[in-house]
């Protein structure tokens, strides 16, 4: 193979690579979900999730199983927990936060909004009135240990 050849091959790899991760990073992976089955802002997080081009399977039952099972500290516990790319997402996460993680893939557990925060997505339905509290998105790290990945001021 002559050099003009070697050089349009390794081009032509590295523009296959380039669309492939470009397709990976449209579209997420699918994101496993156990939540309470009467639970209405589980299911509303959930559809702000599939607004933004998440896939979903949902699980109606077993939250505190799986979150138990998956490692994340019980303290930092909401009312669903999910799997997604190798992470753990606990409660009201933005579906912008978990894009940023699977993009920059730290070494972590996951991520978590401990409680169920006031203007997060799922808790920010009319029935709020607009109200927006201020709430952080804790990167998990192995351990339990955590940090703010993303700071939500009062609106």
């Amino acid at each position: 193979m002559n050099r003009r050849n070697l050089l349009g091959a390794a081009l032509l790899g590295l523009a296959t690579a380039a669309t492939a991760q470009n397709r990976t990073a449209s579209k997420p992976p699918l994101m496993q979900v156990w939540k309470d089955p009467q639970c209405g802002c589980c299911g509303d997080w959930v559809r702000h999730l599939q607004s933004q081009g998440f896939l979903i399977q949902v699980m109606d039952t077993g939250n505190v199983a799986a979150r138990r099972r998956l490692g994340m500290p019980e303290r930092l516990g909401s009312c669903h927990t999910a799997r997604i790319g190798g992470y753990v997402i606990e409660g009201h996460v933005p579906a912008a936060d978990i894009l940023r993680l699977l993009r920059e893939q730290p070494d972590a557990l996951g991520l978590a909004v401990p409680g169920m925060p006031i203007g997060s997505p799922g808790m920010d339905g009319p029935e709020y009135k607009g109200r927006r509290d201020p709430y952080d998105v804790l990167l998990v790290l192995r351990g339990g240990a955590t940090r703010v990945f993303q700071h939500y001021p009062r609106h």
